[in-house]
């Protein structure tokens, strides 16, 4: 047999037997290719100006993709050289050099790597017609299927992956060629070095590593950019602490409780698992904080993306939105004028926001609730405005009776001020709650339809009111143009006066899409790539030990234990050994998840946006994924073990 065909059969073995490393890279070069292709499509240029600078944001994350693809070929290149030493030195054994197994090893890799790659090509322009679609609807444009395959994709593509897999081909390829058969033939036996050298010390490290996770836990969910790094720091010790020292302590602790040593399978599950993890404890520690920052990226991307979204739907009930505190700004009459010449309006309306004589309702949120005070004094509005309002936004009728006055909030402060019954006086009347309504009404922001909240009173309650700004609101025909909105803005920027305030809905509504597309898209990128690169170690470990596996649960059959206790030893030491990385990083992740939602304007994120439930779809996104990595690996190794 020759050379290269022997390599060729290697090749096709090795990427049966590491099946799961070998999809994962295919995915990893499907989802750069994905990418990349958006950098090369000029679709995407056209759709806005904010676009322009997606290429360079993704870049940069595909050259932390890079780095994190870097470390696992390597990583697995290294560990299927030290599974298949006895094999490769057993060449060396029956006359081949080892310039030649060297070669064979390296030639199998290649070919690996070459098959991954091409299929990692034709899956990345499926992947890469999901995201066109997914950007496409952001931008309320219909997907229509057109094939696109760029060369500069792939070329850009190639560049990325060549580099990574060739340097750790050939490091593996110098490490055989230096190496002596004796070494190979028993490099397989070698374990990682322990960090801790002495048993007492483990303990100790254990015990402070735990105290730092709950410091660190505990400074993330205070919030603050010093308190964020030092727990972040704290953090990570915890982590490579924790992982070094549990051989450890799981010892430890069964020598304090010998009565639960021999209950059901635990000494069988535990002492395998220490022993698993005293030999991959940095690498476990690694792990864990690699999906560490996978829910901090994916909660992080889900947020920022819902706080796009709702900041502008609460604005986005109208179509154009201008006010100031001086009606009579040149800049405020020629941006209504312009509107009304050049844009196609269906129904407008120009109206005046007054200040209340009190502050009653402001300063019982403020004490009350989260709520940012914008205005000294209660916002108010006029009965007949709101109305004409109601009416152009198609909402029901809703008017005060006479004597009566109507609050109108957002959702998050319906429930405090459903309990507020305190009269108020305005113009020389005094005024009762007459009810709370809750439609999206512009109250997000500044001068605009009160902060948070407003108070809807008889008009003649206003007739000598305090003007605090002038509003006009529109509804168009069709989406402003990007250039209208443009001019709209030149209009502004002439003006000194900082109260003047625009909002045009489908410009705002292409901001968000293009902002979600810069930095949302990325985050998401970056926390899958991570999830399978760990999730993918994992696997490869706990595949690997298929023999020791055979072989323990035979001589467990023969001294009398019965299958099912087996197969349940099984279940329990895999969740165990899957769960154990994913426990201190959800963890550090929710808690992540939750200051960081915390520190949004109240009000944003609320109800299906509310951090917490971001938290748990970040949990179920991130399992979705893991969870298949799991459940590969628990079938490949029942079948091989028990079958």
């Amino acid at each position: 047999m020759t050379l290269f065909k022997l390599s060729f059969r290697n090749a096709c073995r090795q990427a049966g037997d590491y099946l799961v490393y070998f999809v994962t890279v295919v995915m990893v070069t499907a989802l750069m290719y994905a990418f990349n292709g958006l950098i090369f499509s000029e679709e995407f240029q056209t759709l806005s100006q904010m676009l322009r600078s997606m290429p360079a944001i993704i870049v940069f994350a595909s050259i932390v993709v890079v780095g994190i693809m870097s470390w696992l070929v390597s990583y697995t290149t290294k560990f299927i050289l030290t599974r298949r030493s006895r094999e490769l030195g057993t060449y060396i054994l029956v006359g081949l050099e080892n310039r030649q197994v060297a070669r064979l090893f390296f030639l199998e890799n290649l070919a690996v790597g070459g098959f991954a790659f091409v299929l990692g090509i034709l899956s990345g322009n499926i992947l890469f017609q999901i995201l066109r679609a997914v950007i496409l609807a952001l931008f309320d444009i219909p997907y229509h299927f057109i094939f696109s395959f760029s060369l500069r994709a792939v070329g850009l593509t190639l560049l990325y992956f060549m580099p990574v897999y060739l340097f750790a081909q050939l490091k593996g390829r110098k490490r055989i060629r230096s190496m002596k058969i004796y070494d190979l033939i028993y490099f397989e036996r070698q374990n990682e070095n322990a960090v801790i050298g002495k048993s007492s010390r483990r303990k100790g490290v254990f015990a402070v590593s735990v105290v730092l996770g709950v410091a660190g836990t505990v400074l993330l969910l205070v919030g603050g950019l010093l308190f964020g790094i030092v727990g972040s720091a704290c953090i990570i010790v915890f982590l490579y602490g924790f992982f070094a020292s549990f051989s450890s302590a799981i010892p430890a602790w069964f020598e304090k409780h010998g009565e639960r040593k021999y209950r059901g399978q635990n000494l069988l599950v535990f002492r395998t698992l220490s022993a698993k993890i005293a030999e991959m404890g940095v690498v476990m520690a690694t792990i864990a904080l690699l999906f560490t920052a996978t829910l901090i990226l994916e909660g992080s991307g889900l947020t920022i993306q819902k706080l796009f979204q709702n900041r502008i739907a609460f604005l986005a009930c109208f179509d154009v939105i201008i006010s100031a505190g001086n009606p009579e700004a040149e800049e405020f009459t020629d941006s209504v004028a312009y509107v009304k010449d050049s844009i196609p309006v269906t129904d407008s309306r120009q109206y005046q926001v007054y200040r209340g004589e009190t502050s009653e309702i402001t300063d019982y949120l403020e004490n009350h609730t989260e709520y940012y005070r914008y205005y000294e004094k209660d916002i108010l509005m006029r009965a007949s405005d709101y109305t004409a309002l109601r009416e152009m936004l198609g909402y029901p009728a809703a008017e005060p009776g006479q004597g009566q006055y109507i609050i109108h909030c957002q959702p998050y402060l319906a429930g405090l001020l459903e309990d507020w019954a305190k009269p108020v006086r305005s113009g020389g009347y005094t005024l009762v709650p007459a009810g709370v309504h809750t439609e999206t009404f512009a109250q997000y922001l500044w001068d605009v339809n009160g902060q948070g909240f407003l108070l809807v009173v008889p008009d003649e309650a206003l007739q000598f009111g305090t003007v605090s700004h002038t509003m006009y609101v529109a509804e168009t025909a069709e989406p402003v143009k990007e250039e209208q909105y443009n001019f709209l803005e030149e209009i502004m920027e002439w003006s000194m006066d900082s109260e003047l305030f625009l909002f045009v809905k489908s410009e705002k509504e292409a901001e968000a899409a293009s902002m979600m597309a810069i930095s949302v898209f990325p985050l998401y990128y970056l926390a899958l790539v991570l999830t399978m690169t760990a999730a993918t170690i994992l696997t490869i470990r706990q595949l690997s030990e298929k023999n020791r596996y055979r072989q323990q649960f035979a001589l467990l059959r023969k001294l009398g234990m019965e299958r099912r206790e087996i197969v349940q030893a099984l279940k329990t030491q895999f969740l165990i050994y899957y769960a154990m990385p994913v426990v201190p990083s959800a963890l550090i992740g929710v808690s992540f998840i939750l200051n960081f939602g915390s520190g949004a304007e109240p009000g944003v994120l609320v109800g299906t946006s509310h951090p917490l439930v971001i938290a748990g779809i970040t949990l179920g996104v991130f399992f979705m994924v893991y969870v298949v990595y799991i459940l590969l690996s628990y079938g490949s190794l029942k079948r091989e073990v028990m079958d």
